[in-house]
């Protein structure tokens, strides 16, 4: 076993080999800036993402809700889609506009390293691409260009990090596009089946070619869009229950961390205690007090 100095130390002469230049005082960055990742690729994905919403509810207002006679029809679903397409936005914007849990730049100095007072066997490692000391679970992301605490991975589709402060959001809007994909794909075969039955030029306020291409195109985009949310909302939920990030999965990293139930890691991600809040992108839950640097040897 080393003992915790000459740990450190050979982390950091690695380092060295990689970026030669000296670490810089820690930067104090101020909490009330918007985060938000300057990537060509995730802004564009994000952009398709609420253009692609817009368009599910052009189609179900204009195409297929407000034509029905049927006025209870069709305030019950518009309500119900506006509700979900309204929460599924909100957990976009949340999810691309918080802090995923970076790490501070360039805060693996000597000087910091000795102010934490580590303990007999405590380990600390740095990180040689953005000079800052690594906590236990953190790791490297090339288009954030920073350390994200469990990070599981980057979504372009949110032009951000999944990682331990917006893990919430993200979980919610995979499940409200998934709920919303459903529904708009079960309005879509119900419409198809009236208007079979009724007169095309009577059952949309477009032309019969028209509302057939709008409808095809809605019922492609929910069906595609439901499977890989659905995945996407499954895994999540799995690698919560399990305690253990789609980076940990991927690389069979050993585990360090304490074995929790699976009641008390959804309440890690989503807060304590239990609430209607869980489902609230507006909620900010409070993931408790935990110590950052838990490497033992």
């Amino acid at each position: 076993m080393r003992s915790p100095v000459p740990r450190f130390r050979d982390v950091e002469r690695q380092a060295s080999g990689l970026q030669p230049v000296q670490c810089l005082p820690p930067c104090h960055e101020r909490q009330n800036i918007m985060w938000f990742i300057k990537d060509a690729c995730g802004i564009v994905c994000a952009i398709i993402t609420w253009l692609l919403v817009i368009f599910a509810e052009f189609v179900v207002l204009f195409v297929m809700l407000i034509p029905s006679k049927n006025l209870t029809y069709s305030l019950v679903n518009g309500t119900l889609f506006n509700s979900l397409a309204f929460l599924a936005l909100a957990s976009h914007f949340r999810a691309m506009c918080t802090d995923p849990g970076a790490v501070p730049k360039g805060n693996a100095t000597k000087e910091y390293i000795e102010s934490l007072q580590l303990k007999p066997g405590q380990v600390v490692y740095k990180c040689p691409k953005c000079c800052s000391i690594k906590p236990d679970r953190a790791h490297h992301c090339s288009v954030c260009k920073r350390c994200i605490r469990k990070m599981d991975h980057h979504c372009p589709w949110v032009n951000n990090c999944v990682g331990e402060n917006n893990q919430k959001y993200f979980v919610l809007f995979t499940m409200y596009i998934s709920l919303i994909s459903l529904h708009a794909l079960v309005m879509v075969v119900f419409h198809f089946l009236y208007c079979f039955e009724d007169d095309w030029t009577k059952c949309s306020t477009f032309s019969p070619p028209s509302t057939i291409i709008l409808l095809i195109l809605l019922c492609f985009e929910s069906l595609l869009f439901l499977i890989f949310t659905s995945v996407m909302f499954g895994t999540q939920i799995h690698s919560i229950c399990t305690d253990e990030t789609g980076i940990e999965q991927l690389k069979k990293e050993e585990r360090r961390w304490a074995k929790k139930t699976k009641w008390m890691n959804m309440k890690a991600v989503f807060g304590h205690p239990f609430s209607i809040a869980w489902l609230s992108p507006f909620s900010t839950p409070d993931h408790g007090k935990a110590d950052p640097y838990q490497y033992v040897v």
